[in-house]
């Protein structure tokens, strides 16, 4: 990739292209209004944060969640605030530049984190403690780090067993099911023995679903109603709902659900931008009642989620990769120009699987590594002041 250099007796500066969050959306956010793409100074020459790294950047992944980021600052939720005019922060897959944390050293490949979503970074000790060495035992594409192998992965795995408790012969029924979650749920409760039917939003999507990941059934929620489409596809009922969606689809399900269901609450994508007042109100909950149903809510960070499968998911999942018994498709936006356009276009459900944001090639930049070792310091770096409680990411 090609950048300006500025050499004095002090400091090497480079341009650092970001994504910045720019002010607070009314609704969906906009391109070069609320999300714009900047261009700072990083100096290579700099000594890392003490106890952190600096880092090359190669990959960003992009999730629903960060939405619920752009948001006020005095405003609570269970994720910290984006910081207004500073760049966006997801987890990322970066090579380590300079290092001064115990568990890295210059060269390595890292994951996960909170990582500025920008082309050089520099992590203070609470964010560099928050990445994983990216240990790629089976050869993957690094990408799949961000998915199968990065949160949403583990987001799948864990709600799936520790919520659903899926019993061999049962229905699960999935919202957003060619999405990063869905289509790994769907994968999951097929090793599991369930029938799985799922929602998607194009015929393309309803195809790949079925043929490639062997869903049992699937719909086009613009063509056909969830309500309809249940009907139609699950007559004797569904017991596990994968909720990634709400509105209709939420309300369709609760109908469609047998006694002593369970309801695995992991998103509401579409009721995301609307203003409060606006979004669905689900006029059938009285079926939690009168069916016995479990709806429950959660964080993949919790210490009862998560943590309790990373190494049952990361063994299994990547055995699966390597063997072609599970596939994780992914959605790529080419160059961190096009991110802003990338991440909201993932908020319309305009993605194919995971979306990610490709920022620079890992081979070439490996290869054009300088020879001696180098440490940046980022005018935009994390620091533990602007997010105070790292702890909440799991």
């Amino acid at each position: 990739m090609a950048f300006t250099l500025i050499i004095t007796e002090t400091a090497i500066m480079v341009q650092n292209k970001g994504i910045i969050f720019k002010q607070v959306p009314q609704e969906l956010p906009v391109p070069g209004k609320d999300l714009t793409v900047e261009v700072r100074e990083f100096d290579l020459e700099q000594a890392p944060p003490a106890g952190g790294v600096t880092t090359k950047n190669f990959y960003a992944s992009f999730d629903p969640y960060q939405r619920g980021r752009m948001r006020p600052a005095n405003v609570k939720s269970y994720s910290p605030p984006f910081t207004l005019g500073e760049p966006i922060t997801n987890a990322a897959v970066c090579k380590v530049i300079k290092s001064d944390h115990p568990n890295f050293k210059a060269g390595d490949l890292i994951f996960g984190g909170q990582v500025p979503t920008e082309e050089y970074s520099a992590l203070a000790k609470p964010y560099a403690d928050m990445m994983r060495k990216l240990n790629n035992t089976h050869n993957l594409d690094p990408v799949h780090f961000l998915g199968a192998l990065g949160m949403p992965g583990l987001t799948a795995y864990s709600s799936f067993y520790e919520i659903g408790k899926p019993v061999k012969g049962e229905t699960i029924f999935i919202s957003s099911a060619a999405g990063a979650v869905g289509q790994l749920v769907g994968q999951l409760a097929k090793h599991e023995g369930l029938k799985v039917i799922g929602s998607v939003g194009s015929e393309e999507k309803s195809e790949f679903i079925t043929k490639e990941l062997g869903f049992d059934a699937a719909f086009n929620y613009k063509k056909e109603s969830p309500k309809d489409a249940l009907k139609r596809l699950a007559p004797d009922g569904i017991d596990i709902y994968y909720e990634n969606v709400g509105g209709e689809h939420l309300e369709a399900a609760l109908e469609a659900m047998n006694n002593f269901g369970r309801i695995i609450a992991c998103g509401m994508i579409s009721e995301y931008n609307k203003p409060e007042g606006e979004r669905y109100g689900i006029k059938n909950m009285m079926y939690v009642v009168a069916k016995r149903l479990t709806m429950r809510g959660f964080i993949v960070g919790d210490k009862d989620m998560g943590p309790l499968h990373v190494k049952a998911r990361d063994e299994n999942v990547a055995k699966w990769l390597a063997d072609g018994s599970f596939k994780a498709k992914v959605s790529v936006t080419e160059g961190i120009e096009n991110g802003p356009d990338g991440l909201i276009g993932m908020l319309q459900g305009n993605n194919f699987g995971k979306a990610v944001l490709k920022i620079a090639d890992i081979e070439k930049a490996v290869a054009q590594a300088p020879k001696r070792p180098y440490a940046a310091v980022n005018s935009s770096a994390i620091s533990p002041q602007k997010n105070p409680d790292p702890s909440v990411w799991g």
